[in-house]
């Protein structure tokens, strides 16, 4: 992960103040004029007032007056790009109203322009950026300044980073100050369906408000679907589709909506390269070779469009007179790939560029654009930077510690029914040959249902641990990936996401890609009710959708099924075997066995009041005699 790791920070006036205490001689205890301990001091110096990694910035606690973040343009008030660039670096915030503000003027700018946008060069043209800020400002460093040329991103600015709503708003604030300078075209992320199922609605709920999410869903309708650079380059963030035969067709396409699971919409969005992209007529490890004159076929890979062949590409360019297709929508290990040139222009077909490196923190991609100037073509590669650690799912340390809180209350609650000091073992053996005075003895009824009582509990407590148990193990190995399907490396145990443990087997960007790939498909079109998720929410990346919470309930299902009251009580016996056989060492070297032990270990707990009631009276009357 990343460097800067500590962001908790807690309030100042949560402390005392040291100075209105004096420190006791003999107990070194800060002691108020009444002479009432406050604390303990733990280490002599420390400080309860300076934060404890003085070397991690603290974030910006403040919001901007709209004097800071609105300065006056040429015609209107237009945002302080260099100002929302660094507050958003520090990790400040806006007002609800501001942000409200730069979204619905970046709509209204959106909304004006066509489908197909064209783009005269110099331009730097830029891939996915999946809420990964820090990036995004490494980006621009590299890619030049304004002055020098403009700035087309092909799509995917939101989900799976932490910072999306800051890339978005950032991004935004420029089209404001630069609209001709800045182009954003839709990606398949920039939708409801996507943002619900992924990170960007709960960023947007936990740093702003839903109706902050709902000006960008309206946001995201209102962006280009494509772009034409110079009249040579159809870019687009997925690919093109059986229904594109010309770029008037898509001209023709209403894009203010919510994009389905077909049709030409979905396709631009969704569509991919063929895996074995200009050689689809060889066999490969990923399938058979497909018969030739073959140009589209379903996209397994995403659930929904198409996979486009070499064919189809050259076809679609020759028919508009084009040199290229530029594409984002697929990581790529060096940050960029070229497919096969065409046979006339001798140009790469398909060029796929993504600009977000070390994707999910666990890629160990580089990032890529396109500079494309003088007719020349540069691409330039960069690294991935620090940036600030967040829990997963946004969640605050207090929500994140809860499993393992809940683990370790169970396992004390466990051992205190489970406690039986030798001594009263010991007692215990020495009683069994007593008889009982009949009035003393609880009626067979009542000892049944006292034993089943600690029988319910037990067991209650028992699934407590074990559900706890599952879910302190999912925050602790909590990723955004799903697990490698690879069963023999998953455990019966394991729930969803097990990121310490793929960590360890993502050697490279093969292994990423590959535990990533149920995470690339189109999630179904339903979603889970808010009711039915966990408590404690399992820490995944992304929201759980049904299956998630069914395969949760089916765990804890077969949790019940499998933990008997016998296995549980059993397990005891075996604790206090122990501790008896301790207990009769020292005496005169009668072994009674394990199983007399286990035999009598159920009767224990409920008797053992009614043992020392017992040995009062026979001592009294002991006396008496």
């Amino acid at each position: 992960m990343t460097s800067n790791q500590d962001y908790y920070h807690p309030h100042p006036h949560s402390y005392a103040n040291p100075s209105s205490a004096y420190i006791d001689q003999d107990h070194d205890d800060p002691v108020l004029p009444g002479g009432v301990p406050q604390w303990s001091i733990i280490e002599p110096g420390v400080s309860l007032e300076e934060r404890a990694m003085p070397n991690v910035p603290e974030p910006v606690r403040w919001t901007p007056a709209d004097d800071q973040l609105f300065i006056r343009g040429d015609l209107h008030t237009v945002p302080n790009v260099d100002f929302i660039k660094q507050h958003f670096f520090n990790e400040g915030r806006l007002t609800e109203k501001q942000a409200l503000q730069i979204l619905s003027k970046a709509t209204a700018i959106l909304s004006r322009e066509p489908n197909l946008v064209n783009v005269g060069s110099p331009v730097t043209i830029c891939g996915d950026i999946h809420g990964q800020y820090y990036d995004l400002m490494k980006l621009f460093e590299i890619g030049g300044s304004f002055t020098d040329n403009s700035y087309l991103f092909l799509g995917d600015y939101v989900d799976r980073g932490n910072f999306g709503i800051e890339c978005l708003l950032y991004l935004y604030a420029l089209k404001i100050q630069r609209p001709k300078d800045i182009t954003l075209l839709r990606g398949n992320h920039e939708c409801r369906h996507l943002t619900e199922y992924f990170t960007f609605k709960r960023e947007c709920l936990h740093k702003y408000s839903q109706a902050v999410y709902d000006a960008c869903l309206d946001s995201f309708n209102a962006l280009p679907l494509a772009a034409l650079v110079d009249a040579r380059f159809f870019c687009v963030h997925g690919g093109i589709s059986p229904e594109l035969i010309t770029l008037e067709d898509l001209q023709q396409l209403d894009r203010f909506q919510e994009p389905g699971s077909s049709g030409l919409l979905c396709d631009l969005l969704w569509s991919d390269p063929v895996v074995n992209f200009g050689y689809e007529q060889e066999p490969s490890a990923h399938g058979p070779a497909l018969p030739p004159g073959t140009t589209f076929e379903h996209n397994v890979t995403r659930g929904c469009s198409f996979f486009y062949t070499y064919e189809a590409a050259c076809k679609f360019l020759e028919r508009n007179g084009l040199l290229g297709i530029v594409r984002g929508h697929e990581a790529q290990d060096a940050g960029y790939m070229m497919y096969r040139k065409t046979p006339t222009k001798k140009f790469p077909s398909v060029i796929t560029v993504f600009s977000a490196p070390n994707y999910l923190d666990v890629y160990h991609n580089r990032g890529a654009i396109i500079k494309y100037a003088n007719k020349n073509i540069t691409i330039r590669q960069f690294n991935s930077s620090s940036h600030p650690y967040w829990l997963p799912n946004f969640m605050d340390g207090f929500t994140w510690s809860l499993p393992f809180v809940g683990a370790k209350i169970t396992e004390m609650l466990l051992a205190i029914l489970a406690t039986c000091s030798p001594e009263e073992l010991e007692c215990m053996d020495e009683e069994d040959d007593e008889d009982l005075d009949a009035d003393l003895v609880f009626p067979s009824s009542e000892l049944a249902s006292r034993k089943q009582q600690i029988r319910n509990k037990i067991l209650a407590v028992g699934k407590m641990q074990r559900v706890f148990q599952l879910l302190r193990e999912e925050a602790e190995n909590a990723s955004e990936l799903s697990a490698i399907p690879i069963e023999d490396r998953r455990g019966p145990d394991m729930l969803t996401a097990q990121g310490a443990q793929i960590r360890h087997y993502i050697r490279n960007f093969a292994d990423a890609r590959r535990s990533d790939l149920a995470n690339e498909r189109l999630p179904a079109f339903h979603a889970a009710d808010e009711s039915d998720y966990p408590v404690i929410p399992a820490p995944s990346m992304r929201r759980r959708n049904s299956s998630d919470l069914e395969e949760l309930g089916m765990e804890i299902r077969r949790l019940e099924e499998e933990v008997d009251v016998d296995d549980v009580v059993g397990g005891m016996d075996g604790r206090d075997a122990r501790g008896a056989r301790d207990a009769r060492d020292g005496r005169d070297g009668r072994d009674r066995g394990m199983v007399q032990v286990q035999q009598r270990r159920t009767e224990r707990v409920v008797e053992t009041k009614r043992s020392k009631v017992t040995r009062k009276v026979s001592s009294k009357r002991y006396e008496g005699a």
